[in-house]
């Protein structure tokens, strides 16, 4: 079980840089979390408490009530507002068996800063996400 988590995490750009051992440290302070379908994980405007990697299941992402996309394994989600502190940015919502990976705010900080080139990764994703958002508004 251990190993399908260290594969899951090495297969997300934010974590493909660290070394097993850093993969192990990520592990350890991560919590496996069953999300039932229909169940709000993350709410807009909330304060940040944790990131949360999907290993099974989809996660689908709402900006005031209009669903704007869905995110499946691999994909992560709360990283944002860990980051700035500042409240949640979208609702999601639990759908076809939710499981995630779960880092909670305090201990996710220490990684980050323990590994910085995990920042980049991350900031190259946000870039990413947002591009595909702006594209999507565009007519």
């Amino acid at each position: 079980m251990a190993d399908d988590r260290l594969q899951a995490l090495r297969a997300v750009p934010l974590f493909r840089e660290f070394s097993d051992r850093a993969l192990r440290k990520v592990l350890e302070i991560s919590k496996e979390v069953s999300h039932p379908d229909g169940k709000v994980v993350l709410e807009e405007d909330a304060s940040a408490v944790g990131f949360h990697m999907i290993l099974d299941g989809n996660a689908e992402i709402s900006v005031d009530g209009k669903v704007v996309g869905t995110f499946g394994p691999g994909e992560y989600f709360g990283e944002m507002s860990l980051i700035d502190g500042k409240p949640r940015s979208a609702t999601v919502t639990a759908k076809n068996g939710l499981r995630t990976l779960s880092i909670p705010a305090w201990n996710f900080e220490r990684v980050m800063m323990e590994h910085p080139e995990m920042m980049r990764a991350m900031l190259e994703v946000l870039s990413t996400r947002i591009r595909r958002l702006e594209g999507s508004h565009r007519d």
